[in-house]
């Protein structure tokens, strides 16, 4: 077909034989000649060509009767370059060679009927012949390569085994320096009222924190050790630590200014580290709560004498001592997921695209949103198992926190990587190679990661900026999954249900976009 008409409709040995040629090439050049005959051409190129190849004879004439069709029917353009029409016939007019070798004369080819509209046209249909041949051609190039797939299933396990294992934990074996003016480092006598070596005891309460000490005989030592950053802290005890806290417990209103001084442990810090500086002084502050009220009861004392005047009741959600790993956790696993799924998916669909075969499929007469369907099933089923694996070992592994269903955590972990896969297909419209998806997909991480609420509260963030986050994919989804597991609310709880309205809004955006993206940029 050139220009519009069918230049020839046979086998490929009868047209050789018929136009006297040894490759298809030369037939489709001699019929094309034979179609330009008799035209009225912008430069003499056509007629140049004309004169040099060689054509059967008894067709100028049939030519010149297709061009008399119509005035207007002039070919634009240089000799076989994007060949156009000005005016078409109604007639689909066919070069086709008749069983007589020397008649080569022009046939009419009936006109195409047209069925009349149906209203499922203007529906989009999935063809399941279409459908079963690309969802097979997906998988099977996922079969081909086992140890990318295996890779791949495994990456997002790996990562949640990385952070319940390293992230939110107490820290332990903190070096702490020591410098003891009152007494020997070890003290092997029990507790009592008229005890002299408290500052002993003490020591033996930190050491149960799992920090280690490191006795120093010098202050300056001690603290010089601090600024070289061998240890977190310093602490030093006076020499009459016991007499002067004896004192001051027992007549507090009179007490002595020396006794105060003198009864006070100083403790130097760094606090670059502001997490374990924060955990140093929570340890010397409770440590030294629960020897206080061990040494009054040993003299006949109420142990909460020197309790805190604030009770903390049992608390109503949550655990007694919390950690981060179970605040961070929800965040973690959605992110996970959600990015995981769009790397996968843009990077498949832009290989489809570069390699050419996304092209071949368009040029068959498969449907952009066929495309888009088939990618949609098999990138689900990847992203199904591993959003399975990620929370059999979050919560059977590491026994994370659970007190809500879940049932509705798998599904708002579904739908979470059901929306990655939409913003992956997005990203593939958008991006032109895997470069620039793979700056695209990173430039969202991090943005994701700081605004949603994932590894800090959002009421930290600047009004403005918790304002933007709110409407990020991630953030009321987080929430959402955060009141299911740590406070057992139902699917009807607002906090709950926004969440799910959340991510699936994003859903429809994302995919909305890809498709109109694979049905009008033809590029």
């Amino acid at each position: 077909m050139r220009g519009g008409y069918f230049l020839a409709e046979e086998s490929p040995a009868k047209l050789l034989r018929q136009f006297e040629a040894d490759t298809l090439e030369d037939v489709f050049l001699k019929l094309s000649v034979i179609q330009n005959m008799g035209r009225q051409r912008r430069s003499s190129i056509a007629q140049a060509v004309s004169s040099v190849v060689g054509v059967p004879n008894g067709v100028v004439n049939e030519a010149v009767i297709v061009d008399s069709a119509g005035e207007n029917n002039e070919i634009s353009g240089e000799f076989g370059d994007n060949i156009s029409l000005s005016a078409r016939s109604t007639s689909r007019l066919s070069l086709a060679i008749s069983e007589d070798p020397g008649d080569l004369s022009m046939s009419v080819v009936p006109p195409e009927d047209t069925p009349p509209a149906k209203i499922s046209d203007y529906f989009v249909v999935l063809k399941s012949n279409h459908m079963k041949a690309l969802v097979w051609k997906n998988f099977l190039g996922m079969l081909r390569n086992v140890a990318m797939m295996l890779f791949i299933t495994l990456l997002p396990v790996a990562q949640i085994v990385l952070f319940c294992a390293s992230i939110g934990h107490d820290p332990v074996s903190l070096p702490i320096a020591v410098v003891n003016h009152e007494s020997e480092n070890n003290c092997s006598t029990p507790l009592h009222c008229n005890s002299t070596r408290l500052s002993c005891h003490y020591l033996n309460y930190l050491a149960k924190k799992d920090l280690v000490l490191h006795y120093y005989t010098s202050e300056q030592d001690a603290k010089e050790s601090v600024r070289k950053g061998g240890m977190y802290a310093s602490i030093a005890i006076k020499h009459n630590y016991s007499l002067a806290l004896q004192a001051r417990m027992v007549d507090l209103k009179n007490s002595h200014p020396w006794d105060v001084q003198s009864s006070e442990i100083d403790v130097y810090r760094d606090v670059s580290s502001k997490t374990i500086a924060e955990f140093i002084k929570a340890y010397l502050y409770d440590t030294f709560q629960e020897f206080a009220q061990d040494y009054l009861e040993a003299c006949g004392y109420d142990r909460h004498l020197l309790q805190y005047p604030i009770r903390m009741e049992k608390p109503i959600y949550g655990l007694s001592s919390p950690n981060f790993t179970d605040f961070a956790t929800p965040g973690i696993i959605l992110t996970v997921i959600f990015f995981l799924a769009v790397a996968l998916t843009s990077g498949a669909m832009l290989i489809e695209r570069n390699e050419g075969s996304l092209e071949r499929s368009l040029v068959i007469g498969i449907g952009g949103v066929e495309l888009l369907t088939a990618h949609v099933i098999c990138q689900f089923v990847i992203m199904v198992i591993q959003s399975i694996m990620v929370m059999v070992v979050a919560f059977a592994l590491f026994n994370m926190t659970v007190t809500g269903s879940l049932v509705l955590v798998t599904i708002l972990t579904f739908m979470t990587g059901f929306c990655g896969m939409c913003y992956g297909f997005v990203v593939s419209c958008l991006c032109s190679d895997e470069r620039a998806a793979t700056y695209v997909a990173m430039g969202s991480f991090l943005p994701t990661v700081m605004l949603c609420g994932i590894i800090w509260p959002s009421e930290a963030m600047h009004y403005l900026l918790r304002t933007f986050a709110i409407f990020l994919p991630l953030t009321k989804a987080t929430e959402s999954m955060r009141n299911i597991l740590q406070r057992g609310w139902d699917f009807y709880e607002p906090a709950v249900y926004v969440g799910f309205i959340s991510i699936g809004t994003w859903i429809v955006i994302f995919l909305t976009i890809s498709v109109l993206f694979l049905k009008f940029n033809k590029g």
